[in-house]
């Protein structure tokens, strides 16, 4: 029997009886976990790599289906989309999947990046980025002139990338991949240090910060500290959100 067959065959019984607390409640946790499995994802920043747009102890929303492929119907009922340069995006860590990490697309298949004191090329052209902050003062030859040769040893898909990927100084992006960055461009673990994200990496866009809290990178990541980061929590609930960030939409950038 399929599931139009059951539903027909309920909408011919009696009206049921009001459903029992436990009854209720397990439908409303049913709901809970396939919205939050399937439709969205919670996650909170740990790291500043996205400051100042994202702010350690933020806690996002993520829309899982914004990057999903679509079916044939799908893709023309649901919002999907192409992943865009300027885009927020949530990931699997190519390096280790089980960790998950927020950048911005900074080039998509076919593009052409270069960075050269600390500034960004786009396809020959340089980028205005007023999202991207720095905040040491000095030049690194590697980080901020890019790519160049490193002056530590880099991630294995990274030195692939050096050697496979580099045209007349330019990172060339590959079909089927993405390079991101961090904002915060001096304090940022991405594509320049492990390599370009698969498309089949990305988990979704960033909705919204539904709570934002202070917090160190050592409460939000480290076990050892989880009870006393929520003992923390429940003591300075009022004093350490940060109210004016709470129910923050975030948007994405255009980067051409």
């Amino acid at each position: 029997m399929d599931i139009g067959q059951v539903a027909q065959e309920l909408l011919k019984q009696e009206p049921e009886q009001p459903r029992g607390f436990i009854a209720e409640w397990t439908v409303t946790i049913l709901l809970l976990l396939f919205g939050t499995t399937t439709l969205v994802q919670a996650f909170v920043i740990p790291t500043g790599s996205m400051e100042d747009t994202l702010l350690v102890g933020d806690h996002l929303l993520v829309d899982k289906l914004a990057f999903a492929p679509g079916g044939a119907i799908t893709k023309s009922i649901l919002p999907y989309s192409d992943v865009h340069r300027g885009d927020i995006i949530v990931f699997r860590y190519p390096i280790d999947i089980r960790q998950t990490f927020v950048k911005r697309v900074m080039g998509v298949p076919g593009d052409r990046i270069r960075l050269q004191n600390k500034q960004v090329y786009l396809n020959g052209h340089l980028l205005k980025e007023p999202y991207a902050v720095h905040k040491l003062d000095y030049i690194d030859s590697y980080r901020d002139n890019f790519p160049s040769d490193p002056n530590t040893p880099l991630f294995p898909p990274a030195q692939a990338m050096l050697e496979h990927d580099v045209e007349n100084g330019e990172v060339v992006v590959p079909k089927g991949y993405y390079f991101a960055m961090g904002d915060n461009r001096d304090q940022s673990l991405d594509s320049r240090y492990w390599g370009f994200v698969p498309r089949e990496n990305i988990i979704g866009k960033p909705l919204i910060i539904y709570w934002s809290y202070e917090a160190s990178t050592d409460d939000l990541s480290n076990p050892a500290v989880t009870i006393p980061h929520l003992i923390d929590v429940v003591i300075h609930f009022p004093v350490k959100t940060r109210w004016s960030r709470s129910l923050q939409l975030i948007h994405s950038y255009p980067v051409q």
